[in-house]
């Protein structure tokens, strides 16, 4: 799978720009601020249609314009795909696979994207939320129908929430009504944990192995924090339910008493450890980035293995960040065939032999400039 063509219309600063991908390594150069960050976040867009910046998409829209569109042309298996998403500001989206109109599930997942950006560098010092997000994005890319389950899990929980307060208001609480919710809740939330964990065992192999050949003497190690299962071996999705069940009759009435749901998916974290000690806790900024460069690059490993679609690989101003160790080991980890874009200010970061090979856009102010 190879990204061609890339079109923004009034895409945050970008008004109307172009590319033409016409070699495998990408390189876009540009002052900070000035659209190189938008340009991939547009990219890793279409892979999902979520941005990894906000939940809002009126604000994927230049400011002071009614719409914005998204144009890419991608080949795959010898055939040409065009993709099209446009939004307004009215909240209403347009999406199109190969000029035809096309729903959400059709076009999602036409395109495999992993973003690496300097934010990301953060996911051991970020909240669990941060570190939830990275696992449910990541996870989406190679099972579509994932991102449905928790669209169903949070319109359950939310439902959930309401009832409590509107129970709070009357003092009238309906036991049967309560029942209803939870078992839904249990279903769904199982089949969330049950992806989850297993998902995590199977990038834990590849990390580990990434992550010991850039710190020679580290063992990593990653953990699925579930807030009401004590007994990490519990993998069977009935057994997880008949756990969760349990605890959601236990916690009842804190329940009640707080007026939202306590137990469930939405309050679970990730443990990465080196050496058996908690990374967010004890990790050096060193050892974090090990961690975070171990992990995507893994995420490139599993999507290939798991679709047989090598995914884009998209590298937001990560190499400024990253010492010269593991600069190059990133550098050099990355396949030929990986179809790889990267933004950085200027060239100074790269060896002469891998510019020789890169196609190089200069960015400004949301223009291409010669």
């Amino acid at each position: 799978m190879k990204l061609t063509n890339l079109e923004l219309t009034n895409y945050r600063n970008c008004a109307n720009i172009i590319f033409d991908f016409g070699k495998n390594k990408t390189l876009i150069i540009g002052k900070n601020a000035q659209g190189k960050t938008n340009i991939l976040e547009s990219i890793y867009f279409l892979s999902c249609l979520k941005s990894p910046r906000t939940s809002n998409n009126t604000e994927l829209i230049k400011f002071g314009e009614n719409l914005c569109n998204i144009k890419a042309q991608i080949s795959k298996n010898n055939t040409t795909i065009d993709l099209s998403y446009q939004y307004n500001i009215n909240k209403k989206r347009e999406i199109f696979l190969n000029g035809v109109k096309t729903s959400i599930k059709d076009f999602k997942n036409t395109i495999k994207c992993v973003l690496f950006s300097s934010s990301d560098l953060l996911l051991l010092r970020g909240a669990p939320q941060d570190r939830r997000n990275w696992l449910d994005m990541a996870i989406s890319q190679i099972y579509p129908a994932y991102d449905t389950r928790l669209s169903k899990y949070e319109k359950i929980r939310i439902q959930k929430n309401n009832y409590f307060k509107e129970c709070a208001k009357t003092g009238k609480y309906d036991d049967s009504l309560l029942d209803v919710l939870n078992e839904q809740l249990s279903v769904t939330g199982s089949n969330i944990i049950y992806i989850r964990k297993k998902y995590l065992n199977e990038i834990e192999k590849i990390a580990k192995l990434k992550h010991k050949t850039i710190s020679e003497t580290e063992e990593l190690s990653i953990k699925y924090d579930c807030n009401f299962l004590d007994d990490d071996s519990i993998d069977a999705i009935s057994d997880i339910q008949t756990v969760f069940k349990a605890s959601l009759e236990e916690r009842k009435n804190e329940e009640i008493r707080r007026c939202q749901a306590c137990v469930g998916p939405h309050r679970d974290d990730i443990i990465f450890s080196v050496n058996g000690l908690d990374g967010t806790k004890f990790a050096s900024q060193g050892q974090q980035r090990t961690i975070v460069l171990a992990l995507k690059l893994s995420e490139l490993d599993i999507i290939t293995e798991k679709t047989g679609d090598e995914p884009i690989l998209l590298l937001d101003d990560v190499l400024a960040e990253l010492d010269d160790i593991r600069q190059n080991y990133l550098l050099k980890s990355i396949s030929k065939n990986t179809q790889t874009i990267i933004t950085s200010v200027d060239t100074l970061l790269f060896e002469n032999e891998f510019l020789n090979d890169v196609q190089i856009y200069k960015i400004d102010k949301g223009e291409i400039i010669k």
